[in-house]
């Protein structure tokens, strides 16, 4: 039977000495002292799918099926027809090494111009001289931003910029904790969503605890402790913003939170910082836990507003960020107060309550004052010699929206409703305001949005067409240049009450002119008794007689001005003469009142 064309042309195409058969061609060939021998090789799966494509071909090669059989081959192998017969041809001239992949000379090469190239190194090598530190991330922003500087819409993405800085990545390498990834944090939502944190104020995490610092108010009655919501930069560990007040956590105490750290934020002299906290914008993301307060429809409204994307955490150990803060509060800062109370209730000081003597305002002062100098200030382990601030100062973008604070007004302020009354004046919390241009709408129901921290100010609104419209803001009468908390406000309501007097504004105003007063001879009272305890000597306490008014009538029960008691405990134990207070004058309605505060330097 004479032989297939096939097998004619395979054996023409090797040398006379080695008669190859198809089973054996893939074998390789190899000479040695004059004689070929073969040389048994494995190929890959790749290659003996080629080898069967080939041979039957090969095999059909003269036939009618042979052009069906070739499309068929080009398909299968993903190449033209073209291709394949320059395969079958290499394959007869070359053997198995005919159908091994050559690969690439420029093969995990990044292509990319040398002017790209320089400048990612440049700006890599040049933000991380000396003492400072860029990330690979930064590099990014930094390409984008030089990108639409140019106006150029082809420009080196993240895995690109990423690939070039490599080797500059492993000479640097540092240690990273859990969570990090190369240079990246990675966090998962609830719905298996993973976001790679690349720049500041991508995704904002918000969180609350109840401080362990009790609070008094103006009299030095202890109100309890204070709730504290905080808003943490996940790329950069910065404090944006926080919150501090007696409300529980709300989504109205979330929207407060926000509006802080969206805002720009300015303090008077009497914080006495050092440094500005001059962290803004708008976050990307809001990252927190599953709690009733972050899933309200409230909140929901108010990210919808601002272009927020509202995201659940996977499981509770995921917010360490946000957590960890807390912790170091506790230990620096809380601890150190008097009136502290201690997270375990095993070793709590029975003493605390006689200790404490921080009013609401003072501790937020304090509070600002540590975040603003010390904790912001700080360099995180993750970040080498990067303070927190100096990272998010260097990982945001070069325009951040900023926003009004009548644009958050409406989202993120707490809301009430009353009435104007003739001449333009509107009672809440037993004050009295007035504000420009009111008088207009006597009679007609209003919208009164406030901070509960401050509420010597409101803004009033009116509903027009399902909207809310800006009026004018209201002060209240006599308090101009103070700061009086709403749960100050009713405390010192109830305190008039039970002393059996009436609630009214003149009876308000003189708690808070008295407060200063009275919470400096409480502090000085402290001071006297840890001086004492530290020299071993002992203080006697005063005797203090109180004068008791009669009633006028047999049924009308005993009562004891507050007031004059705390007046009387005070005296006694400062005899040192008081001024007496000069009466406070009548202040006309400004259009605005900032800047007569910060003269005023409240506390």
């Amino acid at each position: 039977m004479p032989d297939s064309p096939s097998e004619n042309s395979m054996v023409r195409s090797t040398p006379a000495s080695v008669q190859l058969s198809l089973p054996i061609a893939a074998s390789a060939l190899r000479e040695a002292d004059g004689e070929w021998e073969i040389v048994a090789s494995e190929p890959t799966i790749e290659v003996q799918q080629r080898i069967e494509i080939i041979q039957t071909l090969i095999s059909a090669q003269g036939t009618e099926r042979y052009g069906k059989l070739q499309q068929q081959a080009a398909k299968k192998l993903g190449i033209s027809i073209r291709s394949l017969q320059r395969l079958v041809k290499r394959w007869r001239e070359q053997g198995l090494s005919a159908l091994s992949k050559q690969p690439r000379a420029d093969q995990g090469a990044v292509r990319i111009s040398s002017e790209w190239r320089d400048f990612i190194l440049k700006t890599y090598r040049e933000g991380n001289r000396g003492s400072r530190s860029m990330t690979p991330a930064q590099v990014v922003l930094r390409v984008r931003a030089r990108a639409q500087e140019l106006g150029v819409a082809d420009y080196p993405k993240r895995t690109t910029v990423y690939s070039i800085l490599q080797p500059q990545i492993e000479k640097q390498q540092a240690k990273r904790s859990l969570g990090w990834r190369g240079d990246r944090l990675l966090i998962t939502t609830r719905e298996g969503i993973e976001l790679a944190i690349e720049w500041s104020n991508q995704v904002w995490q918000c969180d609350h605890t109840k401080i362990d610092v009790l609070v008094v108010d103006q009299s030095g009655e202890v109100l309890g402790r204070p709730w504290l919501t905080i808003v943490v930069d996940t790329y950069s560990r910065c404090i944006m913003g926080l919150h501090l007040g007696f409300d529980a956590p709300s989504a109205q105490v979330v929207g407060l939170a926000l509006r802080h750290a969206i805002l720009p934020k300015q303090y008077p002299t009497a914080y006495e910082l050092q440094q500005v906290w001059d962290t803004y914008g708008l976050p990307q993301y809001l990252y927190t836990d599953g709690g009733k307060d972050f899933r309200s429809q409230h909140l929901e409204q108010v990210a919808t507003e601002l272009g927020i994307v509202l995201c659940l955490r996977r499981k509770p150990s995921d917010g360490g960020i946000v957590e960890r803060p807390f912790g170091t509060f506790n230990r620096e800062f809380f601890s150190t107060l008097p009136g502290y109370v201690s997270s375990n209730v095993e070793t709590r000081s029975p003493q605390a309550e006689t200790e404490a003597c921080l009013t609401l305002l003072q501790l937020e002062r304090l509070l600002v004052r540590y975040v603003v100098d010390h904790y912001n200030q700080r360099i995180d382990a993750r970040m080498g010699d990067q303070s927190r601030v100096g990272r998010w100062e260097a990982g945001r973008m070069a325009q951040l929206p900023l926003l009004g604070e009548r644009e958050l007004d409406i989202c993120l302020m707490r809301r009430d409703q009353r009435t104007v009354y003739r001449n333009g004046y509107i009672q809440f919390a037993n004050l009295t305001y007035q504000g420009e241009h009111l008088a207009a709408y006597a009679g007609e129901t209003v919208i009164l949005r406030y901070d509960p921290r401050d509420i010597t100010t409101v803004w009033i609104y009116q509903l027009q067409d399902s909207k809310e419209v800006f009026l004018t803001r209201a002060h209240a009468q006599g308090l101009e240049t103070e700061i009086l908390a709403y749960a100050e406000a009713k405390a010192m309501s109830r305190r008039i009450r039970a002393a059996g007097q009436e609630v009214s504004q003149r009876s308000l105003l003189n708690e808070v002119r008295d407060r200063d007063r009275v919470i400096d001879q409480v502090q000085r009272q402290h001071k006297q008794r840890k001086s004492a305890i530290a020299t071993g000597s002992v203080i006697a306490q005063p005797q203090v007689e109180i004068e008791v008014e009669k009633p006028s009538s047999p049924s009308e029960p005993m009562m004891i001005e507050q007031p004059k008691l705390i007046a009387s405990l005070t005296e006694q134990a400062n005899p040192e003469p008081v001024k007496p207070q000069k009466p406070v004058p009548y202040v006309r309605v400004y259009e605005n009142y900032e800047q007569l505060r910060r003269e005023a330097n409240p506390l």
